[in-house]
């Protein structure tokens, strides 16, 4: 038998885990934190003892390969963690009853639309991150098709993990100017709202008030990397004109960075959740945190 203030969340040491901890903290829920070296979810044995030992209502799986580049030569490694690893918990969860909630990625998409992904939209992967993830999202509404939630999220910053945003506010102190991509278009997303809407995804499935299946977990509103990095400047006091546009190709990767990966966000809808705010606003509410935070931490 679960209990609904028991949690379990893997990846703890990560940037997102981190505040999905502190926002069940605030409302005295009982979570255990499983980091990597206490969870590992390539293996399912591990994963299966976890959830037996603690028998919680709702995992929230943060446990992720992230090292897009990395992935295009080491896909086989991303796609334990990514794909084996998600279907290893999302069985466990069967077994004890438990809710799943599945962080996931906008690299599922082929990043070339031309208005928001809907939850339903079809998928396409460009690279091998994206791949995995997939696998991952399948194996989780496979297993777990009236407790499985997929939510997918993109452009994540926070205070607790090195991410663009830092990097951008670093690169004030330092540099005259800086040259930022302005060909690619998303929705920069503060880790700490996204925390707030899986604990609320958490609860609503808990209660039946929230459909099973896939959500998209980021900003509302869009910007490109370039809009981004001289909000940031103009929140820091500087001048914005000192952010320079440029394009992907001048920052050329082993992976392919999706053009578009702005999602759209009706499913929140059906469970009674609004979106999260508009991505300039959620980084005005950051900042002070932000710059509070030494530089460094796990990205």
């Amino acid at each position: 038998m679960t209990d609904p203030r028991n949690w379990l969340v893997t990846g703890a040491g990560g940037m997102l885990a981190r505040d999905v901890l502190a926002r069940l903290a605030e409302e005295g829920a009982d979570a255990v934190a499983a980091s990597r070296a206490e969870l590992d979810v390539t293996d399912p044995a591990s994963v299966r003892a976890a959830l037996t030992a603690h028998r919680p209502a709702v995992v929230v799986n943060c446990a992720a390969w992230t090292a897009v580049d990395d992935a295009e030569t080491r896909e086989d490694e991303a796609l334990r963690v990514n794909g084996d690893g998600a279907r290893h918990l999302a069985e466990a969860c069967a077994e004890t009853g438990a809710v799943l909630l599945q962080v996931s990625t906008d690299y599922v998409f082929a990043g070339d639309a031309d208005e928001p992904y809907a939850e339903d939209a079809p998928t396409g992967p460009r690279g091998a991150y994206g791949r995995t993830k997939l696998a991952g999202e399948r194996a989780v509404l496979q297993v777990l098709p009236e407790t499985g939630y997929v939510v997918r999220t993109a452009w994540l910053y926070g205070a607790g993990g090195g991410n663009f945003v830092r990097t951008m506010i670093k690169l004030e102190g330092v540099k005259d100017t800086v040259d930022v991509v302005d060909d690619q278009r998303g929705q920069p997303t503060w880790t700490v709202d996204l925390a707030d809407r899986l604990v609320r995804l958490g609860r609503s499935a808990l209660a039946g008030t929230a459909p099973a299946g896939v959500y998209h977990g980021t900003s509302s509103g869009e910007t490109t990397w370039f809009g981004l990095t001289r909000e940031i400047f103009r929140l820091l006091g500087a001048d914005p004109e000192r952010v320079r546009p440029t394009t992907s190709a001048a920052f050329a990767r082993p992976a392919p960075r999706p053009a578009y990966s702005v999602l759209g966000h009706s499913r929140w809808q059906q469970a009674g959740i609004e979106p999260i705010r508009d991505w300039a606003e959620a980084l005005g509410a950051a900042m002070p945190e932000l710059l509070a935070e030494p530089q460094g931490g796990n990205p």
